[in-house]
């Protein structure tokens, strides 16, 4: 059995991993999603590992997954202390001491955005439906609406505050129907950062709310 500390992306939400959690209960792992203060302009990055550090606690095989923005808290928190295996999914690969708002210009990441929308004939211009919930089941995207919060601009101003990448086994997951983080994008970022090939699962950028069975079954395969 492992414990599985799930970290959410930007507006730091657990209800985000709420269709991830049981499916991985129901195959006798623990798991647990961290809640973040992520509209507290008091508190960011630092406080964010704090909390993930927290949940991890004192356990063994230990399992850490970041969504999107919580690619920049997963490797702070890995770095302080026993973990596993670090999964990150359709997540921001940060450098040492890059800080997320520097990491969209560093990778190209709207570059690469808007060629994909292009190539796939939906519209270049930024909203939560195309780019986000496209995918989402309705019910489950309208549930969401209670637990949206904005990201505190703090923590885009704050570095990754690593020396180097934490010395954990790391995997990238990138989800085939990412419009925000393109498929192709993804893989290039995870090879050039971390020398790694990225797996791939079905879905969208929100990959855990739209096909949660299929992402569990990808991470369960790095425990075999």
């Amino acid at each position: 059995m492992s414990r599985f500390v799930l970290i959410p992306g930007a507006g730091g939400a657990a209800w985000f991993w709420h269709r991830v959690v049981p499916e991985l209960q129901v195959r006798g792992h623990e798991a647990v999603a961290v809640e973040l203060p992520g509209a507290d302009e008091s508190a960011g990055l630092p406080e964010y590992a704090d909390e993930v550090v927290a949940a991890i606690g004192d356990h063994e095989d230990v399992v850490v997954v970041a969504q999107s923005m919580g690619g920049f808290t997963a490797p702070m928190a890995c770095a302080r202390t026993s973990v596993g295996l670090l999964v990150l999914v359709n997540a921001m690969v940060p450098l040492p001491g890059e800080t997320p708002g520097e990491w969209w210009g560093n990778t190209g990441s709207e570059a690469a955005r808007l060629t994909a929308a292009e190539a796939g004939g939906y519209p270049t211009e930024f909203d939560l439906d195309t780019y986000f919930l496209h995918d989402v089941p309705d019910d489950v995207a309208a549930a969401g609406a209670a637990h949206e919060g904005p990201e505190a601009d703090v923590a885009f101003g704050q570095p990754c505050a690593v020396e180097r990448w934490p010395d954990v086994p790391t995997r990238v997951i990138a989800a085939t129907g990412d419009r925000f983080f393109p498929v192709e994008f993804q893989r290039r970022v995870a090879h050039d950062r971390l020398g790694v090939d990225a797996d791939e699962v079905p879905g969208g950028h929100l990959a855990a709310l739209s096909y949660p069975v299929e992402l569990v079954d990808r991470l369960l395969k790095y425990l075999d």
